[in-house]
């Protein structure tokens, strides 16, 4: 029995798929699958029940899964442990962060910068995915740390979120649209075509949720990632969008005019996210530190 073929049981199990599964370790589907099967020989029982769909444990594989898990755990300490004695940095960090987060308040490249010179031997992973893929990133082990937005739905105990932002959410048009109003509800905002972030983010998660409470279904006409896009459709007349509050001078930069969102009024907060129960290799756990210490008002 080896070490690795105790990851790829569990990855599948976690999967739930051989397809996913070999895809999320980065091996060829038939490769894993025989794995797993020479596994299964050494046990002398069948750890897994293999369906058209979904791959489900079997009882003995129920029993073997939190052995599995132990085992690798085990050896992840073993390694860290010789790290944190020998005080060397080293090993593999994976980041993950919403479109649009570089800006003069998260300066993230000069995080980065300074963790790299002090700990050289530790490669650095970024990756830009909406908020509900790198939450279930997180679960699943494939990112360490993320700044995502949130929907106002509180996380389960397992992460550990840290605001790093919170900010009202306003409606923005054409300058001379309307120059005189500075106000609009959630349901007149509802009744007009909206210029979004895409969902799966935090701030079309919190508008979401803000109009099926009200019972609301707001019009979706146009989707873009980076809150940029959307204020430049919007200073053309293609919608309205709802981003994060802007300064006066940010909205005449982009060419828009504000409204301030009543009846409810949204906030929007970015936060960033790890796992209590997983602290992660030292490096995870050092350049986490610095994150929160550099980012957190």
């Amino acid at each position: 029995m080896e070490l690795r073929q105790l990851r790829y049981f569990v990855t599948v199990v976690e999967e739930a798929n051989f397809t996913r599964a070999a895809a999320r370790l980065h091996l060829a589907q038939p490769g894993l699958s025989a794995q797993i099967r020479q596994l299964e020989r050494e046990l002398g029982q069948p750890l897994l029940e293999r369906g058209a769909r979904s791959v489900t444990l079997t009882p003995v594989g129920a029993a073997v899964l939190p052995h599995a898990r132990a085992a690798l755990a085990a050896v992840e300490q073993v390694t860290d442990t010789v790290d944190e004695f020998t005080g060397l940095l080293r090993g593999q960090v994976r980041l993950g962060f919403v479109s649009g987060i570089a800006g003069e308040n998260f300066d993230l490249a000069a995080v980065l910068a300074a963790f790299h010179s002090d700990h050289p031997q530790v490669g650095i992973s970024l990756s830009e995915h909406t908020s509900e893929e790198m939450l279930d990133a997180l679960r699943h082990g494939d990112l360490d740390i993320a700044l995502i937005g949130l929907t106002g739905t509180a996380l389960d105990a397992t992460f550990g979120v840290d605001i790093v932002l919170d900010t009202a959410v306003v409606a923005a048009v054409a300058p001379d649209s309307e120059p005189s109003r500075t106000r609009i509800t959630l349901a007149e905002l509802a009744e007009r075509r909206l210029i979004c972030l895409p969902r799966g983010t935090g701030l079309r998660g919190v508008l979401e949720h803000a109009c099926a409470a009200a019972g609301l279904e707001p019009e979706v006409a146009f989707e873009a990632a980076n809150p940029g896009v959307l204020l430049q459709l919007a200073s053309h007349g293609l919608g309205t969008a709802v981003v994060p509050a802007l300064t006066a001078q940010e909205a005449a930069e982009f060419g828009v005019h504000t409204l301030e969102i009543t009846d409810p009024q949204l906030r929007g907060q970015l936060a960033l996210v790890w796992r209590r129960d997983r602290p992660g290799n030292p490096a995870t756990k050092v350049l986490l530190g610095q994150l929160r210490i550099a980012l957190t008002p």
